[in-house]
């Protein structure tokens, strides 16, 4: 089963630090690129992630982006003791020498800086749900370009078969087309009412089908259709191997149209490179 490299997934997760979110997105490339939006007390995890997407997928661009919704939970404050009592001692330094002074209330004091604090973040938890949500949300991609991968699959072997019929009309066209050749020799050479030598005659008659013998590129281009049905059966990347056989189809399609000396069997030609460029286009998503 082949795999696209067009997806997108979107995986998340909660905890007490917050809610992680990891969205991916992958289109095609000729290898793997992956691009990161992290955030700032996550970037620690880079070469964890680069490892992570590395054996989940083959090719492609793929954006990465973690989003970190931190909790607002008010439960979460703590008063820092150390810095609430030497607020306090200065607090009395400063009555001792002006007792007029008003003492500050509580609610002045916590807003003293470094007297209340926000608890502290579980950074090894927090990067642990974070490569552990992120497992989750390339299952999801690698699920998206299966997909994906189905449809490109029906629609190349539509494309194969259509080729592949056009070699057989070309096939059963060509002894019709040889017979008529040589009709058509034989009917101006007796127009011109002189003797021919039949040595001759059969000489450029065998020049003729030589020029015109297509028999090897119609081999090639069946060769190449079942090597590309074999690619379409394996589970391993095979998008190059496809890329390489869509320039060996190019190939043998112009080879055939100008070898052709037959409107018919040019339409077939044209007809062929059409078929040919759409599998083109498509093989390019292709991992």
């Amino acid at each position: 089963m082949i795999q696209s490299m067009t997806g997108f997934a979107r995986a998340e997760n909660s905890g007490e630090w917050g809610e992680l979110t990891w969205e991916l997105r992958s289109v095609n490339h000729r290898y793997l690129d992956v691009h990161l939006r992290l955030p700032e007390g996550l970037r620690g995890l880079e070469p964890d992630i680069r490892d992570q997407v590395a054996r989940a997928l083959g090719r492609g661009k793929v954006d990465c982006s973690l989003r970190l919704q931190e909790a607002q939970r008010q439960d979460r404050l703590e008063v820092d003791a150390d810095r609430l009592s030497a607020v306090a001692r200065a607090c009395e330094q400063v009555r001792q020498s002006m007792p007029e002074a008003a003492s500050p209330d509580s609610l002045s004091v916590l807003q003293w800086p470094g007297v209340l604090k926000q608890a502290q973040v579980d950074n090894e938890a927090l990067g642990a749900a974070a490569l552990d949500t992120l497992k989750t949300a390339l299952k999801g991609l690698n699920e998206a370009r299966a997909g994906e991968g189905e449809r490109l699959e029906e629609i190349l072997r539509d494309r194969c078969e259509g080729i592949a019929e056009r070699v057989r009309q070309v096939r059963a066209r060509l002894p019709e087309v040889r017979v008529n050749w040589e009709e058509k020799i034989r009917s101006r050479l007796d127009e011109l009412d002189q003797p021919v030598d039949p040595g001759r005659l059969e000489q450029e008659i065998i020049i003729f089908a030589q020029r015109m013998d297509v028999d090897e590129e119609l081999s090639r281009l069946e060769a190449h259709l079942k090597n590309f049905a074999k690619a379409l059966k394996t589970r391993e990347p095979v998008g190059r191997r496809m890329d390489f056989l869509m320039q060996e189809f190019n190939r043998e399609a112009n080879t055939l149209g100008s070898k052709s000396q037959d409107p018919e069997i040019s339409s077939h030609a044209v007809e062929m490179k059409v078929l040919i460029e759409q599998m083109r286009e498509q093989v390019q998503n292709i991992e």
